[in-house]
């Protein structure tokens, strides 16, 4: 791979050379390498775009990479990924997308990921998503994750987007059964004109069933953002929805978190905050030799780990 396929891989997935275990890289819309192991099994799909990712019950320490790179201007690409984790696993996937545009087309990547997670399985999922290149051509991304959690299952799902992507829209839905658990935590930050939509669907289904959704964003210059997370308490089961911003410049943000209990034993809470920047936070790091636009940027980066 040229460097800047290099520097997308080690931004998006934190790779610097081949990935230990299972992996499936995809560029400019092909396969471009591919490693199953003993545990985990990676088949492309024969009636549509995408694969399959079979993790064998009770597989432990073990992770898998599927980064995606467009580094062509006017590529749309399109994949359907299916995740299958046996009972009992305990396992990571580090998935996401990385697009280079330097010419005048749009450069497209949506990704429709499928997971099945077993009985008592673990789960920790992450997703970032980064936009760089010097032409006028926009950068687009729009996922879709769907989630059935079985019983005892717990899954952690970091999605994150960097900077520079134009276009997002974020649709994630998920289904928990007994005594399921799920932290959804949500970084994002935009710039310039950017747009960035994320709806969220949480059922809790399953007696005791769990949820956790964590939203921090920042935008700046004219962008725009709209956060709609919904958790819908199905039975006896708790859930908190938490949604924080950082405002900037002309940027727009929207933030609406719903909850619905049909169930009387259903405790669900949310809370949502947007605010600038903290004068007091500017004013202590400008003491200790900073400037304005070196003392934002700490603070932004602080606020989105």
């Amino acid at each position: 791979m040229n460097q800047i396929e290099q520097n997308l891989l080690a931004s998006i997935a934190d790779l610097h050379g081949v990935p230990k275990g299972a992996y499936n890289i995809r560029r400019n819309g092909e396969g471009a390498g591919r490693q199953s192991t003993d545990n985990i099994i990676i088949t492309t799909k024969t009636d549509k775009p995408g694969i399959d990712i079979e993790i064998k019950p009770f597989t432990v320490n073990e992770s898998v990479h599927i980064p995606v790179i467009l580094t062509e201007s006017g590529v749309e690409d399109l994949v359907y990924n299916d995740f299958y984790v046996g009972e009992g696993a305990d396992v990571l996937i580090v998935a996401g997308c990385g697009i280079h545009n330097d010419g005048s087309g749009k450069s497209e990547h949506d990704g429709i990921h499928n997971f099945h997670i077993g009985k008592n399985a673990k789960l920790r999922y992450v997703e970032k998503h980064y936009g760089e290149g010097e032409g006028s051509g926009s950068r687009v991304l729009n996922p879709t994750t769907i989630v059935e959690m079985e019983e005892g299952s717990f899954c952690q799902m970091e999605l994150v987007q960097i900077k520079g992507v134009d276009s997002t829209k974020r649709d994630t839905t998920a289904h928990l059964g007994k005594d399921a658990k799920l932290v959804l935590e949500e970084r994002l930050m935009t710039h310039g004109a950017q747009n960035a939509e994320s709806n969220v669907d949480i059922y809790l289904d399953g007696e005791d069933s769990v949820v956790q959704i964590i939203s921090r964003s920042v935008a700046k210059d004219v962008s725009n953002q709209v956060f709609h997370p919904r958790a819908i308490g199905n039975n006896r089961c708790r859930a908190h929805v938490q949604c924080d911003s950082i405002i900037m410049d002309s940027a727009k943000i929207s933030a609406i978190p719903e909850i619905t209990a049909n169930h009387a034993d259903a405790q669900i809470v949310h809370e949502a905050a947007i605010g600038r920047i903290n004068n007091d936070q500017l004013i202590k790091l400008q003491t200790l030799g900073m400037n304005e636009t070196e003392a934002e940027e700490v603070i932004v980066q602080g606020f989105l780990k």
